[in-house]
């Protein structure tokens, strides 16, 4: 179960409305950054928060990938997003292909702070393992 945990909180995000605020826009940017980065796609859902009035609000969304996973929430009223990106390094080390889809989702969302992780995972140090 060895892999690599990217997480990501963004603040005060300078790129377009639509990226936080329309479901389809920011759902294309995270599958096709996945199949970008050579990662692979088995199926994406992103929700679509609505405001009292229609208007669209934050968007949630999770791809599965054969690799693990990529999730992000977004909250447009300030601009912020958190993202995770977890693969799987079993068959292979994706930990590059993890980055580079975590570095090409937040170069486009262009926060203005964030504070990013990488948690390795599944490595069991001599003095934790009972």
């Amino acid at each position: 179960m060895n892999g690599l945990h990217l997480i990501a909180d963004l603040y005060r995000c300078q790129c377009s409305s639509e990226l936080l605020t329309d479901r389809a826009v920011l759902e294309t940017l995270c599958v096709e950054g996945c199949r970008e980065a050579g990662l692979t796609p088995l199926g994406a859902y992103f929700y679509q928060f609505l405001h009292d009035d229609g208007q669209h609000a934050g968007v949630t969304g999770t791809v599965v990938l054969a690799e693990s996973h990529l999730a992000i929430h977004t909250w447009p009223e300030s601009g912020d997003v958190t993202l995770d990106v977890y693969v799987c390094n079993f068959s292979r080390d994706n930990s590059d292909r993890a980055r580079e889809v975590f570095e090409h989702v937040i170069r486009t969302l262009k926060p203005s702070d964030s504070v990013c992780h990488e948690v390795v995972r599944g490595k069991i140090s001599p003095e934790e393992h009972v």
